[in-house]
């Protein structure tokens, strides 16, 4: 098994703590299908009205769909905005505690437009903003610093995130990294799109985009061929500011890590069909805080935060991606994950995280030798009773026991290979004992099935799916010739 995969599914639930710039969004949805008579504007007919945490108050909401424990601090207003903040953060299972409410400034507003026309995908039209970016004053300041000191106690690593609002100004920035360095705790920095760095000097990481670092650094990256130059960038940047690992995400071409006293490496990404790119660097940060408190290697994050950050742009708007979607995805872009055909093990990791995804499972098992059309026709019929089809299949031992000497034809790896090129198969497995119990007992599917012309309480196993309150159904045969009458006329019997 990779070791990233081993990594993933042994992620643990850290607390981590988020320092940053914390925001309502808000998108007004609605359809938009006409101009304006009296001005060559769309008009939004309003149909609906969402509120999410957004800006460092996404990065809490990634890191809670991943299963980690989150923390907040960082400031608001005293304003309806800023209750309706807190709320949201609170009812998704995250500490709100410690945002600091503040009468002399407004929450920060993010309120988009989204229109849909012609029954197409919404489109977001404009955005209205409301904030300030005046620095906090000393006294604000004072009180963000404190509840970062009273949380540190408990805390395995903490995120700066840092969208430039004013609330991470230079002392604060400086504060919050010498007292996590002084606590013995990682500080990780998503930067603001700024000129100079030096204000996260001493951090454990930086995570710029690409180009969020070539202005920091003052650095133009190659378009068609970008990771030579942020191999450079990294290594500069990790020895100017004295950091332990910088991270230069490059969209398309992945990313590049170095870390200290390593070699920098390019970590490539999976192509995906982007859809919006917001909240990607989100993840990045989430996915990366939640690795290095689980243990991985910087290289293991980077490549768990390349793969939860893909499945974000796909996604409209700036959407958590839980941890269960995540670990099918780790598990599809690893060597073992490129064929249909599973070990126990492999096969029940990732089982667990389609039914934590909501996956319908359904299990067949049999001998599977010789396929024909009445095969394929059944597993066809058993696939859509659910969202991922399983076939157990009997080993060379079990076919010769139950179908006679000169079985079965092909060998089990032949089997299962045929079994894997069929598009109505999810997943295929091998067990070695007389009947499907112990496979039942591993997938304990939502349905198992099988295939004849008998009841279903003369199934062998039917006690035990019963005791398991697991749905059965008996699929009856296409008519036509079974595998035992195709190797009886090959061998001249009939």
């Amino acid at each position: 098994m990779s070791t990233l995969l081993t990594s993933v599914m042994n992620m643990m639930s850290p607390n981590v703590v988020i320092v940053g710039d914390f925001m309502l969004d808000e998108s007004v949805f609605g359809d938009a299908e006409r101009l304006s008579p009296d001005a060559p504007v769309p008009v939004l007919e309003v149909k609906r009205t969402e509120s999410l945490a957004g800006g460092a108050g996404n990065v809490a909401r990634c890191v809670r769909a991943m299963g980690g424990q989150v923390t907040c601090i960082g400031v608001i207003g005293n304003d309806a905005e800023g209750n309706t903040l807190r709320a949201l953060l609170e009812d998704d299972g995250i500490d709100a505690e410690h945002l600091v409410t503040c009468d002399e400034r407004p929450t920060t507003v993010k309120r988009s437009i989204v229109g849909l026309a012609q029954h197409r995908h919404p489109q977001k039209m404009f955005r209205l903003d409301r904030e300030t970016k005046e620095p906090i004053s000393q006294d604000i300041e004072s009180r963000v610093l404190e509840s970062l000191n009273a949380c540190l106690q408990r805390a395995d690593v903490v995120c700066i995130e840092d969208y430039g609002k004013g609330v991470l100004t230079p002392s604060c920035c400086k504060a919050v990294i010498e007292h996590c360095r002084d606590a013995g705790i990682p500080v990780i920095v998503d930067p603001a799109n700024i000129d100079d760095y030096t204000i996260y000097a001493g951090a454990t990481a930086i995570t710029p985009n690409r180009t969020e670092a070539e202005r920091a650094t003052g650095t133009r990256l190659h378009d068609e061929e970008p990771i030579a130059g942020a191999v450079e960038l990294a290594s500069n940047l990790c020895e100017e500011l004295s950091i332990h690992a910088a991270v230069i995400t490059l969209d398309k071409h992945g990313a590049v890590v170095k870390e200290k006293g390593n070699d920098a490496k390019h970590v490539p990404t999976t192509v995906r069909n982007v859809y919006d790119v917001t909240g990607a660097g989100d993840m990045v940060l989430a996915a990366i805080a939640m690795g290095l408190a689980s243990g991985m290697s910087w290289v293991e994050c980077v490549s768990f935060a390349n793969i939860a950050a893909g499945l974000e742009v796909e996604m409209f708007g700036a959407t958590p991606i839980p941890i269960a979607q995540i670990k099918l995805a780790v598990i599809q872009s690893c060597e073992e994950g490129r064929s249909k055909v599973r070990t126990a093990e492999l096969l029940e990791i990732e089982l667990n995280a389609m039914k934590q995804a909501g996956k319908r499972i359904v299990l067949t098992n049999g001998c599977f030798d010789v396929i024909h059309a009445g095969h394929v026709a059944y597993l066809r019929e058993a696939a859509k009773r659910g969202d991922v089809l399983v076939v157990g299949v009997n080993s060379d031992a079990q076919v010769k026991a139950q179908k006679g000497e000169h079985r079965p034809v092909y060998a089990l790896e032949e089997r299962m290979e045929i079994l894997a090129e069929l598009e109505c198969v999810t997943l295929v497995t091998s067990f070695e004992e007389p009947t499907a119990e112990a496979l039942i007992q591993q997938v304990k599917p939502d349905l198992y099935v099988k295939g004849g012309d008998y009841a279903k309480e003369e199934i062998n196993e039917y006690e035990l799916l019963s005791s398991l309150n697991i749905d059965v159904e008996v699929l009856t045969h296409r008519p036509g010739r079974s595998s035992t009458q195709v190797t009886a006329q090959l061998r001249g019997e009939e």
